[in-house]
Parts: structure tokens; C-alpha cells; sequence
């Protein structure tokens, strides 16, 4: 007992002033975010300047390494955290969200077998089962926390690979790549995330099929029907389809193209970065239909969710498929048999306790919270959209669905598409510059537009407004008032 009393005598005095620093900056900082430029106001000139010190040989005392953190980067954050960001699809960080993000970096607990941290485990299973229950996804589902969707794809499709090469008597886990019947993945839209799991798992991008969209950017049953057909019968498959496309926030109709895939032997995985959250709403979850029929789902925290960054979840149906593919065992490690070892279903050996910040934000919000947070930034966008589409000069693409419109600017005195393009660019970065408010273009049926994501629970009725003002301000020097 002595020990333990001077060890806290000496642990407390170290860490006391320096949480309360970070505690005063970090209140600041919220603070002014609905009074400062949505844009980052420092160059990198500026921050390499400041932040390119050369690297000190003696220790420097915690506070004023935190003040010195602080002051250098000042202006080089985008506030993407406020409710005025509309670029992409990126959510802010609910109070709870926050304090249980801090409280894990507090408690540093490495978060991969139950032993190593018992708290840590039990959160993942609860929220884990939370998560299922919200996005209406089968309760006997596997899960796992990653850090974002990149990882969520990849464990779900080395689930599904290992499954469909199990099936044809190949077991790649202990066999490899080489010489295994060769994979194939068809996929509808694809978000570049797709590509990068699919060459860490080396099914490699040769081995993509891009399927062809209908006007909506939407996958036809027709389409899929061609591209099972088209190759080898008998190739492992795995078909890949959108809960919410990143320009429209469409969605694939699942009834109809998951018992196709099926039909032909292939797995189906859904991408539903921040689409699966419409499964929440009753307004929205019609858009889902179907989607439970699949054998594998994604979808990222650190959207809708609204917790810090990084924080991602993918579950599978086929729960012996996502196990084979990620467990390991070590003569060093210990297992409960009762509990759930993160290790078994994770790609990652050291992680962080990502489960806490989930478990808080469901809470804070409940099932109700949740459904409300997702209508009302429905709402908020199909008012922004219509709301710019009012204005001299805006074209309307895509009225939103779920929360993500298209628009674009036409110039005046220019009748060209390349000059619309490059006009709807340089209105882009007005608005930037400007500072109340953030987009960012994209390429929509060979055109540059621009795209409106509303994701954040600050976003309110005067971000909106807001927004409207700053892009018709925007548009004055062409068009006038």
C-alpha cells in the first residue's frame, strides 16, 4: 500500500495541469468553431515553419509542449467539426462521443483479448449487439471495430474470400494465393476504398468488374444478370453493392439483386459507409429493403454516428467465414473461454479501445436520438439543395434522397460545358475562400458539380441559411444582385 501511495503522489502532480490545459484549449476550441472560417487559414509554409522545429535534445516540460502544440497549428484545422461543413461525408463529435474518447486514451487499454482489458471487451460485445439491433442487420451477425470502412471492407471480403474458396476445397489461410481458384468481385459503383482492400487482399483490381449504372448511378438487375454470366461458371464471386452512393446517396435495389447474386453461388456485401444508418429512421428505412439478406455489411462511426475519428464497423453473417480469416493464436496469449477475444475478428493485433466513444454516443442518443439525427439532417439537406437551386445561376442534378444533393453553376456569358465545368470550379473555390461555409466539387455524369453531404448533429437551420448566403455571394460578380 505504501508503494502504491507514492507512486500516486507522484503519477497525479504530472498529469493534473496538463489535462486541465488540454481542457481550457479544447473548450476554446469548440467555442469559436461557429465563428472561424470553416477552412484552414494557415499555408503549408506556414506550418511547416512552425511545426519543422529541430528536434530538442533535452526534455521539454508537458504543458508548454501542449502550448507550443497549440500555437503552431493554430489555423491549420478545418472545421469540419461544426455544423457549416457540407463537403464530404463526415460527421462532428457528440459530448459524450468526446469524453469517452478522452477517458480511452486515459485508461490506454490495448484492446484485443479480454484479458488485456475486460471492460474494453464487454463495451465492443454490447455495442456491437446495439449496432445490429439499430441497422436492422441479422443479431447472429459477427462484428468487428476498425478504424474506418478501408478496414471494414477488408475483413469482410477476407471472410468472404476464405468462405468461397473453402467452398471449392482451398483453404487460403494456410495455403495462400498462389495457385487458388482466382476471385472475382463485381461491383456496383464502387468507392475507392473497394480497390484498396481488394490489392491488400490481392484478389487485385484485374479481377474488378465495374458493373454499368442507370441514369440514377444505380446497379440494374439486367447489368448483374450479364456480368454473372459472362465469365467462367464456378468463379468465386463476390458482388458488391451501394446503401448509399457517395454523389446521390442512392441505393441499389437489394430485393431484387441480392437473390440474383445469390442465385449464381456469390457472396453479397454491402457498402454502407453512412447509407446503413437509414435503417434507423422509419422515414428512411424503406431504402434498405432487402439489405439483410446479405452476407457482409460496412459502415463507418465517424459518420452519422457522429463519434471521433477513427472508428468503423463490419459485420458478417457468415460469423465461422470472419473468424478463420482473422484469428490467431500465440503460446503468449491468454483466452477466456466465455468472453469475446477481439483479436478473432479484428485485422489488427494492437488497437485502440474504439468500443467506449460508441458505446457512449448510442447512449447519449438512443434509438429515438438517432432516428431523429438522421431525419434531420435529411431534412437540412434537401432544404440547402432546394435552397441554392433558387439562386441565379444554380442548376439543380440531384435532389436528395437521404442527404446528399448535386448542384452546379452555369456560367452567364459562357454557353460551353467545359465552361460550365470550369466556372462551377472556380465558384467552389470562392465559397472556400470565403470561409462561412465548405464544399467541394465532383465529376457527376462527366460534368464537375458540386456535392452537399449534411452528416453533422450541430448542423442547424442558420448553418443552412448561411451556407445559401455564402454561395449567392459567391455568384455576384457574374450575375449580380
Amino acid at each position: 500500500m505504501a508503494a502504491q501511495s507514492t507512486l500516486k503522489c507522484m503519477t497525479h502532480p504530472a498529469y493534473r495541469p496538463t489535462l486541465e490545459l488540454v481542457l481550457r484549449e479544447a473548450l476554446d476550441y469548440l467555442d469559436q468553431v461557429d465563428d472561424r472560417p470553416v477552412r484552414p487559414t494557415a499555408s503549408l509554409a506556414e506550418l511547416r515553419s512552425r511545426l519543422g522545429k529541430v528536434l530538442n535534445d533535452e526534455s521539454i516540460a508537458a504543458n508548454q509542449v501542449l502550448e507550443d502544440l497549440v500555437r503552431d497549428t493554430r489555423g491549420g484545422f478545418l472545421a469540419s467539426t461544426g455544423g457549416r461543413f457540407f463537403a464530404w461525408a463526415i460527421g462532428g463529435s457528440l459530448p459524450a462521443a468526446v469524453g469517452a474518447d478522452w477517458l480511452t486514451s486515459v485508461w490506454d487499454q490495448n484492446a484485443t483479448l479480454y484479458r488485456s482489458s475486460p471492460a474494453a471487451s464487454v463495451i465492443e460485445e454490447v455495442a456491437g449487439l446495439w449496432l445490429k439491433e439499430l441497422l436492422r442487420l441479422p443479431l447472429s451477425a459477427s462484428f468487428a471495430f476498425v478504424n474506418g470502412c478501408q478496414m471494414a471492407h477488408a475483413t469482410c471480403l477476407a471472410a468472404a474470400r476464405n468462405e468461397l474458396l473453402s467452398q471449392r476445397g482451398w483453404d487460403v489461410e494456410k495455403q495462400g494465393l498462389a495457385g487458388s481458384p482466382g476471385c472475382r468481385v463485381i461491383a456496383s459503383n464502387r468507392h475507392g476504398s473497394i480497390e484498396r482492400a481488394v490489392r491488400l487482399l490481392g484478389i487485385g483490381e484485374g479481377n474488378v468488374i465495374d458493373l454499368p449504372l442507370d441514369a440514377t448511378e444505380l446497379a440494374t438487375a439486367e447489368a448483374l444478370e450479364q456480368a454473372l454470366r459472362d465469365t467462367t461458371a464456378g468463379v468465386p464471386t463476390i458482388v458488391i453493392l451501394q446503401a448509399g452512393e457517395f454523389n446521390t446517396g442512392g441505393f441499389d435495389r437489394f430485393e431484387e439483386l441480392i437473390p440474383l447474386a445469390k442465385s449464381h453461388g456469390a457472396w453479397v456485401h454491402i457498402d454502407g459507409a453512412f447509407g446503413l444508418w437509414a435503417a434507423a429512421s422509419s422515414k428512411f428505412d424503406h431504402l434498405l429493403r432487402g439489405c439483410d439478406r446479405a452476407d457482409s455489411w460496412v459502415t463507418d462511426g465517424h459518420k452519422w454516428l457522429n463519434v471521433p475519428f477513427d472508428s468503423g464497423y463490419a459485420f458478417v453473417a457468415r460469423g465461422a467465414a470472419h473468424r478463420a480469416a482473422m484469428s490467431v493464436r500465440a503460446s503468449y496469449l491468454v483466452h477466456d473461454p466465455e468472453a469475446r477475444d477481439q483479436i478473432n475478428w479484428n485485422p489488427e493485433w494492437s488497437r485502440r479501445a474504439r468500443g467506449f466513444s460508441t458505446y457512449a454516443a448510442l447512449r447519449e442518443l438512443g434509438r429515438n436520438g438517432i432516428a431523429d439525427l438522421v431525419n434531420r439532417c435529411c431534412g437540412f439537406a434537401q432544404m440547402l439543395t432546394d435552397g441554392l437551386a433558387e439562386l441565379r445561376g444554380v442548376e439543380l442534378l440531384w435532389r436528395p434522397v437521404l442527404n446528399q444533393g448535386l448542384v452546379r453553376f452555369r456560367h452567364p456569358s459562357a454557353g460551353t460545358e467545359d465552361d460550365h465545368d470550369a466556372y462551377t470550379d472556380t465558384v467552389i473555390q470562392r465559397i472556400v475562400a470565403e470561409g462561412c461555409t465548405f464544399f467541394m466539387g465532383t465529376k457527376w455524369h462527366g460534368h464537375r458539380v458540386m456535392r452537399i453531404s449534411v452528416l453533422n448533429w450541430q448542423t442547424d437551420r442558420q448553418s443552412i441559411d448561411t451556407a445559401i448566403r455564402a454561395v449567392a455571394k459567391c455568384l455576384l460578380p457574374e450575375y449580380g444582385r
